[in-house]
């Protein structure tokens, strides 16, 4: 039994890592929109990135290219961090 749990406890340990990266993800590009009153940027992807209410857009401007780290629930890309390139 102290077998089984040690294996148990040692394969989720190895594992737990590889949930965190599945969650979020990054992207590269140009913002092709700021979109103030939604809260959201598109991306010259094609793809629209939803800020949280804290989140400051002084700086953001259409051409400039950025580095969005977000994490997708429910089929809605929400922003987690921003990046200047």
């Amino acid at each position: 039994m102290r077998f089984f749990v040690a294996t148990l406890l040692a394969t989720a340990s190895f594992l737990a890592p590889v949930a965190g990266f599945a969650e979020s993800a990054d992207v590269e590009a140009t913002i092709k929109r700021v979109d103030l009153k939604n809260r959201s940027i598109t991306l010259d992807d094609g793809r629209t990135y939803q800020a949280s209410a804290a989140f400051e857009f002084e700086g953001l401007a259409v051409g400039l290219k950025v580095i969005v780290f977000y994490t997708e629930v429910d089929g809605r890309r929400l922003i987690n961090d921003l990046d200047i390139v």
